[in-house]
């Protein structure tokens, strides 16, 4: 009997036990986005048995709210990984990719990019530097560099440009949309020397031929 209530309550026991390690192992807590069970989504409560988020994503675009609160089991915490967006550093890499024609001025368009991004995410990028010198303190990990990079991918068609750029965790669809807006308006105020790509299908309609063809009741030309 003992062991058949063990196996019965074996999902309570691990969400209490999953309990305990967030409160005593800093997992996360509440206001800290975070990805459980599969289930993206600010904390908003943090119980004995089960984790509140308010979901983000799903049919949602980008990092917005979908409406849903969702309750996770807290024993996903011991056998999942959680992903914690706002943790020890609560900044993201992320990256928009920009495809510039063949022909355009590869040196204006890095100067172009570099000064977009540095503007655009110059509110982020300092704070950054300094959480990640204090994790570097903490944990065996590089110094990465959180400047912004502009890395270039060419191929049969056009110029791939990669802008990686820090950013805050909650701030990503603002700063991408931010910074799409200020590249193309700076690629229009560039005087073609940067232009971009587009993928484009030219239809050529062939002119008549002219070839006659014999049919029982006369001839019949074929275009």
């Amino acid at each position: 009997m003992g062991a058949g209530i063990a196996f019965a309550l074996q999902e309570v026991i691990t969400s209490v036990a999953g309990w305990l390690a967030v409160t005593f192992g800093s997992y996360y807590k509440p206001g800290d986005r975070i990805l459980l069970g599969g289930i993206k989504g600010d904390v908003i409560d943090i119980s004995i048995l089960r984790t509140t988020l308010f979901e983000i994503g799903e049919w949602i675009n980008g990092d917005q709210y979908s409406g849903r609160v969702v309750r996770v089991a807290n024993s996903f915490v011991l056998k999942e990984p959680v992903y914690n967006y706002s943790g020890d550093f609560p900044f993201l890499w992320d990256e928009v990719h920009v495809p510039i024609r063949y022909g355009s001025d590869r040196a204006a368009t890095v100067a172009l990019l570099q000064k977009a991004v540095e503007e655009v995410g110059a509110p982020y990028v300092e704070a950054a530097r300094d959480t990640w010198r204090r994790l570097t303190r903490t944990y065996l990990i590089e110094d990465a560099r959180v400047d912004p990079i502009i890395t270039l991918k060419a191929d049969e068609n056009w110029m791939t440009y990669t802008v990686r750029y820090v950013v805050d965790y909650d701030r990503r669809g603002s700063m991408k949309d931010a910074l799409f807006r200020r590249i193309l308006d700076d690629i229009d105020a560039s005087g073609g020397r940067v232009s971009i790509a587009s993928t484009s299908q030219e239809i050529t309609l062939m002119p008549p031929s002219g070839i006659r063809v014999e049919m029982d009741g006369g001839a019949a030309p074929i275009d």
